[in-house]
């Protein structure tokens, strides 16, 4: 069993999610209790991806993620460091041109997408503020970003609620339905020790975006951070 710890060391992170690729999607499904379909429909919302845009999706695993952006016509290429997670991804949507790279250097030029996203991602990555940096670097003039991660409920009662569930009642989920329940632990402690959103949205400005704003989805449970690199 492989648990990244939150020193966030990219060869433990990314060993953790290739032993969790195969059930990775059905795992989420189930410990979100569904709602990560809802969250994934708010993100090509906000993405908004048109014919012939060039979009780029971070962290995309499995590649799931990228699928709604396809289907408007849009090029978009998942991106992920997990060699598990891109097999799995090629495995099962072979057409899509899954690319294996680091967040803190990817392997685009400058000025590359008209969008770039990242789902439930960003808090795996060792560097933060290098991660976006990149991801404005390879947006053109006049894109944009969109994240979406896990982040703090705005309701005092339910946050408490939430975060008993996350340490409590998520790893024994996890037993049942994933290949590597250890690995819940460090997702469950990763989400926990994330900034919250206004923190994030501060982030966003120092990497050089800007007209940042975010919105609570499920009582900020998740929320949606977007911005704009200028023209």
């Amino acid at each position: 069993m492989t648990r990244a710890s939150l020193n966030k060391q990219p060869h433990e992170v990314a060993s953790m999610f290739d032993d969790v690729a195969e059930r990775y999607d059905l795992t989420n499904d189930v410990l979100s209790l569904g709602q990560d379909r809802v969250w994934r429909k708010e993100v090509a919302k906000a993405v908004d991806a048109r014919p012939a845009q060039k979009i780029l999706d971070l962290a995309a695993g499995t590649a799931t993620s990228s699928l709604p952006f396809a289907r408007t016509g849009a090029y978009v290429v998942p991106c992920d460091f997990s060699l598990g997670m891109l097999r799995v991804g090629k495995k099962n949507h072979p057409w899509l041109p899954l690319t294996a790279g680091d967040a803190t250097k990817l392997p685009f030029k400058d000025d590359t997408f008209d969008a770039v996203t990242i789902s439930f991602g960003l808090r795996n990555v060792q560097d933060t503020d290098t991660a976006l940096r990149e991801l404005y670097r390879v947006t053109k003039p006049g894109g944009r970003v969109v994240i979406c991660e896990f982040s703090h409920p705005t309701w005092a009662p339910f946050r408490t609620v939430y975060t008993e569930y996350l340490m409590r009642a998520l790893p024994p989920v996890a037993r049942a339905v994933s290949s590597n329940p250890e690995a819940y632990v460090y997702l469950a402690e990763s989400i926990r020790e994330w900034p919250d959103q206004p923190a994030l949205a501060e982030r966003l400005i120092k990497a050089g975006w800007s007209k940042v704003a975010w919105r609570n989805l499920s009582g900020g449970i998740v929320a949606l951070h977007r911005g704009f690199k200028q023209s």
